[in-house]
């Protein structure tokens, strides 16, 4: 058994870039990156089976930047993301990875926004776009886009983007690409669709895979049987017994996913639904909302939650369990991240046995089934989060910033800092939130002040 070398320092990197890779804490390896940055530094196209968070941003993020011209302000790489929350992130990421080089610009392509600003932006050039694959066609199709300089073209969470209807936008974007450019494909699951993408658009692709199983002693899996019409029931046991600060519930459509969080919430306990229909704001709002701990349980379809980005999550259930056991494996990994024990219970109903044995094959070991009486209500009242959060009527169009928020509850508020939590800006509104039992007063107060100099809007979600 060969063993790969993990130190970066062992890549054909420049001095500056393993500086700043040092900087940001990056010593070694994950599997993915050490599997795929040797073929990806060496200019060969790749397919990568890897999961959200198996460091995959940072191995094609450094892999990009490696032959980009600072000189030429074209766009010289292109990452294709399936939602514009994973666009953001992936953005973030580059600028990070991008410091040690002077002046690289990375822009992000998202619907949901008006196309003036980002037309205006292009006029000004930028070495690395990120976007979702509707708006970057709608751009190319306007001209105000060109992609003739373009070096390495991405496709991240691929499967991803084809379950969202992607195939024709990708495939319409990949003929403005130059023939003699790099393709890099990052899948969590090798779907048909897939294969397809690839024989058609790549060029003699290495493929990689990094470990899929997460570690047995990070992720505690249970699997209760049940009775369909005690679905719902078993999820507020479930959620009784093991009070998680922060849960994603996993539902099979829109309607489960509403049918839960009324069941839920008749039951007094704080969630909210996230699905494919929701307005681009609503997403935005029960995002902000999940990710600023005011609400403990996300309620979500498969679709809606790709490229969210949720650290430390206490648990998952699957309400239903996923009809594709390599999707049950990807819904699993969200918890017990970043050295963090987490836990996954799923449910299932007698007809869906079949999908626990495709499960048990796919992890090579039984698995943990248990008996809904064993778990005893732990008390303490109805399931509520700590915090609150406050809409404030005013965003980054308006030029609101964190600390004019943060100042405006800390100085004129007189809210203690250790009360006040994360703070989330969009275009038009900003959430803020604040420990529960203060929420009241903070809103008292804001609505009473003023932020930045105005008096604006502020309401409790």
């Amino acid at each position: 058994m060969t063993t790969i070398a993990t130190a970066f320092n062992t890549l054909p990197l420049s001095a500056a870039m393993l500086a700043n890779l040092d900087s940001l804490g990056y010593a070694q390896m994950t599997p993915i990156q050490a599997q795929s940055l040797p073929v990806i530094l060496k200019g060969m196209d790749l397919i990568a089976q890897a999961k959200t968070g198996s460091g995959k941003t940072a191995a094609f993020g450094i892999g990009l930047l490696n032959p980009i011209n600072p000189r030429y302000f074209g766009c010289q790489a292109l990452v294709l993301c399936p939602t514009r929350e994973l666009a953001d992130q992936v953005a973030k990421e580059i600028r990070r990875l991008a410091r040690s080089e002077d002046n690289i610009k990375v822009l992000t392509l998202c619907g949901g926004v008006s196309l003036g600003p980002q037309i205006a932006s292009l006029e000004h050039g930028a070495h690395i776009i990120v976007g979702t694959p509707g708006r970057i066609s709608q751009h190319l199709r306007k001209g105000s886009l060109k992609l003739d300089g373009l070096n390495t073209l991405i496709l991240d969470e691929a499967d991803r983007m084809l379950d969202m209807g992607f195939y024709d936008p990708i495939e319409e974007i990949i003929a403005h690409t130059p023939e003699r450019r790099q393709t890099l494909l990052f899948s969590a699951t090798y779907p048909v669709g897939i294969k397809q993408l690839a024989s058609k658009f790549m060029r003699d692709p290495q493929q990689v895979k990094a470990e899929a199983f997460h570690a047995d002693s990070q992720i505690e899996q249970r699997f209760y049987e049940i009775s369909p019409e005690e679905r719902m029931d078993a999820v507020v046991k479930v959620l009784n017994h093991f009070r998680p600060q922060s849960c994603v519930a996993f539902c099979f459509t829109k309607q489960q996913v509403q049918e839960t969080v009324d069941h839920l919430t008749s039951k007094g306990m704080s969630a909210v639904g996230l699905h494919g229909d929701l307005e681009q704001r609503d997403r935005d709002q029960v995002l902000a909302m999940f990710a600023n701990r005011s609400t403990s349980v996300l309620v979500a379809t498969d679709v809606a939650a790709r490229g969210l980005d949720i650290d430390a999550l206490d648990m998952v259930i699957n309400v239903e369990l996923a009809r594709d056991s390599e999707i049950h494996i990807h819904r699993v990994g969200r918890t017990g991240r970043a050295g963090e024990k987490g836990i996954a219970i799923s449910l299932v109903a007698p007809s869906e046995a079949h999908r626990a044995q495709a499960i048990e094959q796919l992890q090579k070991s039984p698995l943990n089934w248990d008996q809904l009486d064993n778990l005893p209500s732990q008390g303490g009242g109805p399931l509520l989060p700590a915090m609150s959060t406050l809409c404030i009527g005013a965003g980054r169009k308006d030029k609101v910033r964190p600390g004019d928020i943060l100042g405006a509850l800390t100085g004129d508020a007189g809210i203690p800092g250790a009360q006040v939590g994360k703070i989330a800006i969009f275009d038009f509104q900003a959430y803020v939130a604040v420990d529960r039992t203060i929420a009241k007063q903070a809103l008292q107060r804001l609505n009473d002040g003023k932020i930045k100099g105005r008096s604006l809007r502020v309401q409790i979600l």
